[in-house]
């Protein structure tokens, strides 16, 4: 009886878990993505280690970095509807909101 307990229980974990990333958003973008990174929206360095944080694809976090200084994103973009009105960010948006997520390479540049 224990042993089935425990497998229905993990069953229903295992569905739990399935249920969450299908249902995983972007906080930017809006779309519907296999997997999210947590972003602050005050950067750790400018004392945002333990604000608001918003889920973004790996697309939109590395071009909120990309296009957005640490300082920028502390003093005029600490929140997700200001992020979103970010006139650096509007082309990347309106391209990457028609956009499906296994088609995207878009890595952080090095060096």
């Amino acid at each position: 009886m224990r042993r089935r307990h425990q497998l229905a229980q993990a069953a229903a974990e295992a569905a739990a878990r399935a249920q969450r990333a299908a249902d995983t958003r972007c906080g930017l973008c809006e779309r519907e993505v296999q997997q999210t990174s947590r972003h602050h929206l005050v950067p750790r360095e400018e004392g945002g280690r333990h604000g608001d944080v918003v889920d973004l694809c790996q697309p939109c976090h590395s071009s909120v970095h990309r296009f957005l200084t640490n300082r920028e994103l502390a003093r005029q973009y600490a929140t997700v509807e200001a992020l979103r009105g970010a006139e650096e960010l509007q082309g990347y948006l309106s391209w990457v909101k028609k956009q499906r997520i296994e088609r995207i390479r878009n890595r952080r540049g090095r060096g």
